[in-house]
């Protein structure tokens, strides 16, 4: 026990020992500085001063660019970029949700699938039917004087919108005898057109090419998409005259009368309106005789 404690004695004395540092002039050998020290301050200073100079480094890369020189660091710009590109492959993901969804309803008219109910009024009344009892159909004052503002606007405005999406004029396919009538019962949502073979089929209205190809059951098939959500398809040509992507005017020549397919009877067109992905009747908004 008196040794360890006279090791301590002796340890303490060595750091608590003082000494005197001294800055003297070469030449003339002047006392500049000079400063009391001994061993334990020499310590804590120099643990200090390595303390707030790792800190400072540790300070300077992470608040400051020169991080991006550090491996594993990215760079701002990257990080910007990074950013940038999963906001675009969301927006790619919706579009591309959006397209298959687009593209479900064209098999659908491809292969004439759709659900009867689908075209029930009535049923649809019923489903979304108001208890007009609870609800008080009185117009506010601010609706009132609104409506009054509004009709004030459009009583001087040349420049009105169609009321209806099928409100413009469609040009007929071509000129022939109907050999099948549109028939919900049948599941027949087209008008089938007679004519003599090669008999140029003509669009309906302006708009795109979206589907050009042959297909086993209706051979050579064309459909055109037209504004305000209208779809024309021409089924069994004997040619095509225009491909996916190509723009059409009403009138155009697109295909010719033929007997392709396996569900074809002889030469004749298989012509379909389809609106917001429900069909509709041609002969509603075609003279086609």
């Amino acid at each position: 026990m008196a040794e360890k404690e006279q090791k301590r004695k002796q340890l303490k004395r060595k750091l608590l020992h003082k000494y005197r540092l001294v800055i003297l002039n070469e030449d003339t050998f002047e006392e500049r500085l000079s400063f009391k020290l001994n061993r334990l301050n020499v310590f804590v200073l120099g643990t200090l001063f390595a303390t707030f100079l790792i800190a400072g480094t540790i300070l300077l890369i992470a608040f400051t660019p020169l991080k991006e020189y550090i491996p594993g660091y990215s760079s701002t710009a990257l990080r910007i970029q990074a950013t940038d590109l999963a906001f675009k492959v969301d927006s790619l993901e919706y579009k591309l949700a959006v397209n298959e969804a687009y593209f479900g309803e064209i098999q659908k008219v491809l292969k004439g699938e759709i659900n009867t109910e689908e075209l029930d009024r009535d049923s649809l009344f019923e489903a979304f039917r108001l208890d007009t009892t609870q609800v008080d159909l009185e117009p506010s004052k601010q609706d009132s004087l609104l409506r009054e503002k509004v009709a004030m606007e459009d009583k001087y405005n040349l420049f009105q919108k169609a009321s209806s999406k099928l409100d413009y004029v469609l040009f007929p396919p071509l000129q022939g005898k109907i050999s099948q009538a549109y028939n919900v019962e049948e599941k027949h949502f087209a008008v089938d057109l007679t004519a003599p073979a090669q008999t140029p089929v003509k669009s309906v209205a302006d708009g795109t090419v979206i589907f050009a190809e042959w297909t086993t059951e209706t051979g050579y098939v064309i459909i055109v998409e037209h504004p305000y959500g209208l779809l024309s398809v021409y089924k069994h040509n004997a040619s095509l005259g225009k491909q996916q992507g190509d723009l059409v005017i009403a009138g155009e020549v697109i295909a010719t009368i033929g007997n392709t397919g396996e569900f074809t009877t002889g030469p004749h067109l298989h012509f379909e309106l389809w609106s917001e992905g429900q069909p509709v009747d041609p002969s509603d908004y075609i003279d086609f005789e």
